[in-house]
């Protein structure tokens, strides 16, 4: 709902503040007071195309800020805010503010978050309908007719965007499927090949380092083999070194005990035997490990040389053939076992599709039922407005099968013939501006809190007629407003006018050769004086006063 509306240096608005309540405002004035200047200006704030001529003459730039009551928590406003992160604090308003250079340069902003002018018009959308003699949004657009049907009938559209969901999910990895199968048919040979060749050589992880490293070894050892042969030689027999230790601490034992040094003489020669004895072992196990032959380091050699050729060849690490393998032979069995798998995954697809063709057929039920019910409240709300020729009729088409969506499988439009006879066509396509305004407040009526804005404005419904017709197009703007919506009305009609909550009135002021427009709000006297003026033209009579007084009393 708009709260504020504040304008600085729009054509002859040099600086205005008003503040708006619910329920229904009008806005008067003579014709050439600005009351388009108004709509003009609250139009720039909710993305209308920048013109500079709306720039005050003399003045730098124009501003119009605009303040609205926060958007409810789940509606689609505050998610298209949130998707475009635009902060809005619970509670807080929702401020829109737009700039216009005189040079013709623009800028945006969300609750002075720069913002795109795309996305201004966007928000402006859920914020404000304006229905005028050349509105071509609101209900005009096609667009928007399925969800406005698909409220008043109370539909759950959800289950059928769910069942959609699930259906294109279900052909999704149907497709996949079949994708890759294809390609695994196409290389069923290259496969064949493959995991035969990676099947026999067997690779193993880890393997390609533990091969590497005996290889390593061996050859070493083919280095180092004369080298530790003549070490080893110093170890063996009654000749080599351990055993002559061994010799010597024999008899050392037998007298050692005569002499502190020679104890300690033979606990050296005990270390000595250990660490020689130790020092064998490690030769030993070097000489094993190391050990050289020709055939072994052959055979190594060859498993090495062809791990490393295949992975090459498959453009991977050596230790990734096995998983390799596994992978490609996992191909090879899709092909084998692809028919079986493909046919559940056809079934899915057929089960889901006939789902959505229920779910969506009961609610294309729903919205024919509910399209005769809002065509009957719609013809009866025309004739009171001067429309008893004019007829109403919501379209149901079917979609072609390509053409379902998760909105289900109905194309809905509002058709309207204004005449005996003449054939229906779009809403935006009337020929009369007044009769459209008028159209647009029957449907507006019949489909009462269904969908829309929460501010909509009508600019000069009442344009063309007068008397009980315009009564009742007030009757109708009070109920419409009654109904949880904020109306605002630019009337030329007194019996509009009388029906208002808030009255505004707009006027025009020279100075020399300076003109302004101002608009207030008008207290009650205010209100039976202009009401009064717009009876009785130039010269306000008592009489005129008095019929506005009356017209007061019927609110």
């Amino acid at each position: 709902m708009l709260t504020a509306l504040s304008i600085a240096n729009v054509v002859l608005i040099e600086r205005l503040d008003l503040d708006f309540e619910a329920g229904l405002g009008v806005l008067t004035g003579e014709t050439g007071a600005g009351k388009s200047i108004l709509l003009d200006a609250l139009g720039l704030a909710l993305g209308a195309r920048a013109d500079s001529a709306l720039v005050r003459q003399g003045a730098d730039k124009a501003q119009v800020t605009a303040s609205f009551a926060a958007p409810a928590a789940n509606s689609a406003l505050a998610a298209l805010l949130a998707e475009n992160e635009v902060e809005v604090e619970p509670g807080e308003p929702l401020l829109v503010r737009r700039t216009l250079k005189a040079d013709g340069g623009s800028r945006a902003f969300l609750n002075d978050q720069p913002c795109s002018a795309a996305l201004l018009r966007e928000v402006g959308g859920h914020l404000v309908e304006i229905h005028g003699q050349h509105d071509d949004r609101g209900l005009l657009a096609p667009a928007g007719h399925r969800a406005l049907l698909d409220a008043y009938a109370r539909a759950d559209s959800g289950a059928v965007a769910a069942a959609h969901a699930a259906w294109r999910a279900a052909e999704a990895r149907l497709a996949a499927a079949q994708a890759a199968i294809s390609e695994a048919e196409r290389d069923r040979e290259w496969l064949e090949h493959c995991v035969a060749e990676l099947q026999a050589l067997a690779p193993q992880a880890g393997e390609e380092a533990e091969l590497a490293e005996a290889r390593a070894a061996m050859q070493k050892g083919e280095r180092l083999a004369g080298e530790l042969a003549a070490i080893m030689d110093a170890f063996d027999g009654s000749a080599g070194g351990p055993a002559l230790l061994r010799g010597a601490a024999r008899r050392l034992d037998r007298f050692a005990g005569d002499h502190p040094l020679l104890a300690e003489a033979l606990a050296a020669l005990d270390r000595a035997i250990i660490e020689a004895d130790e020092a064998e072992t490690k030769l030993n196990e070097a000489a094993r490990t190391m050990e050289y032959d020709p055939e072994r380091l052959e055979a190594t050699e060859t498993r090495l040389f062809e791990l490393r050729a295949m992975a090459r060849k498959h453009g991977c690490q050596p230790d990734e053939l096995a998983d390799l393998a596994g992978d490609l032979a996992a191909r090879l069995d899709a092909i084998e076992g692809g028919s079986a798998g493909l046919a559940k995954l056809e079934a899915a697809v057929a089960e889901t599709a006939a789902a959505y063709t229920h779910a969506a057929t009961l609610l294309s039920d729903q919205r024919a039922k509910a399209a005769a019910r809002l065509d009957a409240a719609v013809a009866g709300e025309l004739v009171p407005l001067k429309l008893d020729a004019a007829r109403f009729r919501t379209l149901i088409e079917r979609l072609p099968a390509e053409r379902w969506g998760p909105e289900g499988i109905d194309r809905v439009e509002f058709l309207i013939s204004t005449n005996p006879g003449a054939p229906f066509a779009p809403l935006a396509k009337i020929a009369s501006g007044g009769e459209l305004s008028r159209f647009i407040l029957a449907l507006k009526v019949a489909l009462a809190e269904e969908g829309g804005a929460e501010t909509i404005i009508f600019d000069e419904i009442d344009r063309g007629v007068g008397g009980a017709v315009a009564s009742a197009i007030g009757e109708r703007l009070a109920r419409l407003a009654g109904a949880g919506k904020q109306l605002l009305a630019v009337t030329h009609s007194p019996q509009v006018a009388a029906k208002g909550a808030a009255h505004f009135i707009i006027a025009k002021s020279s100075q020399g050769t300076v003109t302004r427009t101002s608009v207030r709000a008008l207290d009650d006297a205010g209100r039976r004086e202009e009401i009064a003026r717009m009876l009785s033209g130039t010269e306000v009579t008592d009489e005129a006063r008095a019929q506005a007084e009356r017209l007061l009393e019927t609110i």
